[in-house]
């Protein structure tokens, strides 16, 4: 018999809750994420049954990790290679009869040591995201392939040969160490950010934004910081999620269509996450470790504090760019930067500047959008029509779209 939905529902959120630190100390036990993947999925089936008739047991994340245990053994005693996992066989079977009950708090959380594994250097950058909403997130394979617009059995297809890939590869389960540890946590928040920038401005598909993804990124991004609390760029990181959140609300209108930023209700601005954002803000900064996040989080907050666009201190905000350009040279970064200077200095220098970035941005949508802008601007109508173009033409996102649309008409 099915359980109600409710409490399917209820079962539903308690695994997704419990999911990433469970999967990830099964990972550590069995060196094996495709095992302990199945073995917690097998647990989590079995739990929706049992539960549905006996109610929720004391704790349901211990009872998941000792089902999940015992599908292991049980998975692992039918393999045909049993003589070479007497190892895991032992451990497994002391743990299955130990007298105590497992206590979650005391249960080492290596769900660290799983996020270095989903975001190794040997695996793509859609993958690694992939693997990171499955094993961290929680979320289905559904999910994943909705969030990436993508077949559900071609993403399952993706996720399957990683974790084939991590295992013939020998990818360890461990945090890197000190040498490699910098480069490494760079590329767990660059993987972190990627989700929540397709959250916050989607690249495909009829809204503007897809906020399970960025939730999804600000909760992964918040169980790093409890794990590595004295790293100030995971902060930075999470202080630049949540005060670009803090805008959610104000980025579209009651029909759905794109608001920018200079067009917001600002009284619209979620002001508990700025105050958030700002205090995670100032915590990474006492760190004394400066870092891109941390700059792209003063940039966001020397907005948010602005009581309009013509108060913002652009001044300021160019400064902050040149900071981050010297730390991480990018065209995209110099594409903000020239925003920046049409402000705090002028729409010329600003597309002197765009002009010398072009053969690098040249199928950029936000590069033709800018150019647009500061054509508008100067009264040029030809040339930002034919930028507005350009854009129109680089675009996926049906938001956006209109957006550039009414602009276009507008001249």
């Amino acid at each position: 018999m099915m359980p109600p939905l409710s409490l399917t529902q209820s079962i539903n959120s308690i695994v997704r809750e419990d999911w990433g630190r469970i999967l990830a100390s099964l990972t550590k036990s069995l060196g094996d994420l495709g095992l302990a993947e199945d073995s917690l999925q097998d647990a989590v089936e079995i739990a929706l049954v049992k539960w549905a008739e006996q109610g929720l047991p004391k704790s349901p994340a211990a009872w998941l990790i000792t089902t999940a245990r015992r599908k292991a053994i049980d998975s692992i005693r039918r393999d045909q290679i049993f003589t070479r996992k007497q190892s895991e066989i032992a451990f497994l079977t002391e743990l299955e009869h130990s007298e105590s009950e497992i206590d979650m708090d005391a249960l080492p959380d290596k769900r660290l040591e799983l996020m270095f594994t989903c975001c190794h250097p040997s695996l793509a950058e859609k993958t690694k995201v992939a693997l990171t909403l499955r094993t961290i997130g929680g979320l289905t394979t559904e999910q994943i392939a909705k969030a990436f617009l993508d077949n559900p059995k071609t993403m399952a297809q993706r996720l399957t040969r990683a974790k084939h890939k991590i295992k013939l590869a020998g990818i360890p389960y461990t945090i890197p160490d000190k040498s490699q540890l910098p480069s490494r946590l760079s590329d767990i928040l660059g993987v972190v950010y990627l989700i929540f920038n397709e959250g916050y401005s989607a690249s495909s598909g009829s809204n503007l934004t897809r906020v399970d993804l960025s939730e999804e990124a600000i909760r992964i991004a918040r169980i790093l910081h409890s794990l590595m609390p004295e790293e100030a760029e995971i902060t930075g990181l999470l202080a630049l999620m949540m005060l670009h959140d803090s805008r959610r609300y104000a980025r579209t209108d009651e029909t759905g269509q794109m608001v920018p930023l200079e067009q917001q209700n600002r009284n619209r601005w979620d002001r508990s996450k700025i105050t958030e954002g700002k205090e995670l803000l100032a915590y990474a900064m006492d760190q004394k470790a400066i870092g891109p996040y941390q700059i792209q989080a003063c940039i966001s907050a020397l907005h948010c504090e602005a009581d309009n666009w013509v108060s913002t201190d652009w001044s300021q905000i160019t400064v902050l760019y040149e900071l981050l350009l010297r730390m991480t040279p990018s065209p995209v970064i110099r594409l903000n930067m020239a925003m920046a200077i049409s402000y705090s200095q002028s729409t010329t220098a600003a597309l002197e500047i765009l002009d010398e970035i072009f053969p690098q941005l040249e199928t950029y949508q936000p590069y033709y959008a800018l150019r647009a802008d500061l054509h508008m601007r100067q009264g040029d109508k030809a040339q930002a029509r034919a930028a507005f173009e350009k854009a129109l033409a680089l675009s996926e996102n049906n938001a956006e779209r209109n957006f550039l649309k009414a602009k276009m008409q507008a001249l």
